[in-house]
């Protein structure tokens, strides 16, 4: 099978390439290092030709600012009008829970019309909506922290490791397209603000967690239970300390 994963260095990106080429599947990597620029366009056809599988594992570079919502809307018109012109019968992306629930982030709303547009193309498709990734943690960080303060809400999460979201694509890219989604979530409970201040307890990062019940969360204003999945999530078996543990932060020597 012959497979095309966009963002294919990328966090997730790369445990699926890895994966796929394990099972003994035809992967191609592309990226703007190989020519590729899905926000305009720039050699998309040419990199899906042939393709019977594409995985979009493409993220924006910022998270509250108007080019946030610019990539996913480029981006995707672009990839699903150069596999239109391919015939390609299946395409995988990755998303976010919650995405169809929080109106106030521009990050979620550009994920949220890309998930719309992925529905009304025509393309064959299958949806992943993951939690929030371990790998992310730091971003959650710097995203939050003002002098040294970080301020989150005590909203419930189940973050789930890249590697495990990563196996579910992989599983897919061998099945028939769902024309529809799943929803992928981590193997453990707990709130936001407590997660992340063990997490930069256990790094010794110089600065203070604070639980505020209404602080933003990359922009937007989280309920308790909208960052959760449902019941029926397929579930990832890494849980915090079992990802850390063989992370790139257990090897760090503090």
């Amino acid at each position: 099978m012959n497979i095309v994963v966009l963002g294919g260095k990328g966090v997730v990106g790369h445990h699926v390439v890895d994966r796929l080429r394990g099972e003994g599947h035809d992967v191609t990597v592309a990226s703007r290092s190989t020519g590729v620029d899905i926000g305009t366009g720039e050699g998309l056809v040419d990199a899906l030709a042939g393709a019977d599988v594409v995985i979009d594992a493409t993220n924006a570079s910022s998270y509250t600012t108007q080019e946030t919502f610019d990539f996913f809307r480029k981006g995707i018109d672009n990839i699903l009008e150069a596999e239109r012109i391919n015939g390609v019968g299946h395409h995988i992306a990755i998303s976010v829970v919650g995405t169809e629930r929080i109106d106030d982030s521009i990050y979620f709303r550009g994920k949220r019309y890309q998930d719309e547009r992925i529905r009304k193309s025509g393309v064959p498709f299958s949806i992943v909506h993951a939690t929030q990734f371990y790998e992310f943690l730091v971003a959650i960080v710097v995203s939050a922290e003002r002098e040294q303060i970080v301020e989150l809400a005590p909203a419930w999460i189940e973050p789930v490791a890249a590697a495990d979201v990563a196996a579910v694509i992989a599983e897919l890219a061998s099945s028939d397209p769902l024309l529809g989604s799943l929803e992928i979530g981590g193997p453990e409970r707990e709130r936001l603000s407590d997660l992340i201040r063990r997490f930069v307890t256990i790094m010794e990062a110089p600065c203070d967690v604070r639980t505020i019940e209404d602080a933003p969360y990359f922009g937007a204003r989280v309920k308790e239970r909208v960052l959760l999945p449902c019941d029926g999530a397929r579930r990832g078996e890494l849980g915090f300390q079992a990802w850390l543990s063989q992370s790139e932060f257990a090897r760090v020597d503090w």
